[in-house]
């Protein structure tokens, strides 16, 4: 029997198994996994445990994998007859680790205590923490392959899995992990699911996604705060040295100045420019659901080009003096700002950097001096979707949903597909089921019924359909 024949009995299965799919995400989503903060290692290795315990069941190989920081979950298995002729070789990728939960009060349940929750419409949530970002999204994919094989006995096509429990902090195993075991993780395509979808009934295929470079900057003038009585108007003030530097990095037009900023950006072709445009995207909308009303940036840009194909330059922080409550007149002895760089194309992040620094640097006036800290880089990343295994996916997204699948840009960085590009020489498929207002690293963190019960259904399907 054809996969395709058989996938009708595996998308009743992932039906009447709905139920129990839910109550194994809610056992995953009450572990308190959070990587940055050491008091839960232990919950991290718990999950890491959980997971490889669930897909031994499946008749994975699985085991968990130690690293310096959290463990790896490491899982493969392999098509009818113990070969892999039945199609690609796949390399699914999650997440098991979940942000910090603070602030706590903002929380209108337990944020580790998962619950689902039905609006007056009749349509239902997922509540918890790691709703969304990344178990729920994991889960989808760890339960369309419980499907065939519970269904079929074998999964459509040779599959293996890496689950990483360090994202939310950094991934600082990854990258050595990968290395030290390239061959064993090598596969043909690799699958992320940590991405979203168009809006809640079309589904998308990310194929553009920014790199970033993360700097920071201290400004040191006199060796301690001043009186600014005593001191204003004569001694240097750090703070009016950061804000003349910062006012620097960008033109009239929203560019940024710094030479070289603009080498190895694209211009947006004329087929996805007619693609992207097709979205119909609101920009206004999409300003007005955070209290905005008016595009900024580089002007002579649509929105979503803007958001999607263009490099920024952003403040993510400016600290420096006072700023507890009441007042206090001081000349601060430093000021420090964060930035950050969202890149496209084949940018260089290094030489972003130094760029940056060399402005800085130059701008620097007598009396003060500047120290740096690095906060990690990674480049752009874009897929070829000229294989006909993307349009295979695109296709079996846009029979679930019943919409078109779109292939869309991100305007965030996923280190993980860039990594996959130069680690392992293979193409990311970024098919994700999150959504704009699921409050992704915030509090009340939430998953739609719909994109858990779906987002199986779809990989289910996508697992045939590149079969």
């Amino acid at each position: 029997m054809t996969h395709a024949a058989q996938l009708p009995a595996v998308l009743n299965r992932i039906d009447a198994d709905l139920d129990a799919s839910l109550a194994r995400l809610f056992t995953l989503l009450r572990m308190p996994s959070i990587s940055t903060d050491p008091a839960y290692k232990g919950d991290c290795a718990d999950a890491a445990s959980l997971l490889t315990a669930d897909l031994m069941s499946m008749g994975f190989d699985a085991s968990v994998r130690p690293t310096p920081g959290h463990p790896m979950v490491v899982a493969h298995s392999q098509a009818k007859g113990g070969t892999d002729e039945d199609g690609p070789h796949l390399l699914f990728y999650g997440h098991y680790d979940v942000q910090p939960v603070d602030p706590l009060t903002l929380w209108d349940r337990p944020p580790f205590d998962p619950a689902v929750e039905t609006r007056s419409d009749g349509s239902k949530l997922i509540r918890a923490r790691g709703a969304v970002d990344d178990k729920g999204q994991l889960m989808t994919f760890l339960e369309a392959c419980r499907a065939w094989k519970a269904e079929t006995g074998t999964l459509p096509c040779r599959v293996s899995i890496l689950l990483e429990g360090e994202e939310e902090s950094g991934s600082p195993s990854l990258v050595p992990f990968m290395q030290a075991n390239a061959e064993e993780l090598k596969a043909d395509f690799a699958l992320i699911c940590d991405t979203g979808m168009w809006d809640k009934n079309t589904p998308a295929m990310s194929t553009m996604l920014r790199g970033l470079m993360g700097d920071e900057v201290t400004i040191e003038a006199a060796d301690r705060d001043l009186h600014s009585g005593m001191f204003g108007g004569l001694a240097r003030n750090p703070i009016h040295v950061l804000s003349k530097i910062i006012a620097s990095f960008h033109d009239e037009d929203g560019r940024v100045t710094l030479p070289g900023f603009y080498d190895g950006v694209p211009e947006l072709s004329a087929d996805i420019a007619r693609q992207w445009a097709a979205l119909g995207f609101d920009a206004g909308t999409f300003l007005g659901d955070v209290g905005l009303s008016v595009p900024a940036g580089e002007s002579g840009r649509t929105p979503l080009e803007a958001l999607w194909a263009r490099p920024t330059l952003e403040l993510n922080g400016i600290a420096g003096g006072y700023a507890g409550a009441g007042f206090k007149t001081v000349l601060p002895g430093q000021a420090t700002a964060k930035i950050s760089c969202r890149l496209v194309g084949d940018q260089d992040p290094h030489a972003i950097r130094k760029a940056l620094r060399a402005r800085i640097t130059e701008l620097l006036p007598a009396d003060c001096t500047a120290t740096f800290h690095e906060h990690g880089s990674s480049k752009a990343c874009v897929m070829d979707v000229t294989a006909p295994e993307f349009e295979a996916a695109r296709v079996a997204l846009t029979e679930e949903w019943g919409n078109e699948a779109a292939f869309v840009g991100c305007g965030g960085s996923i280190p993980i597909a860039g990594h996959f590009q130069t680690i392992l020489g293979m193409e990311s498929m970024l098919i994700g089921f999150g959504l704009e207002d699921d409050r992704m690293h915030s509090p009340n963190e939430k998953y739609e019924m719909s994109s858990f019960h779906k987002g199986t259904r779809s990989w289910a399907r996508i697992l045939a359909a590149l079969a």
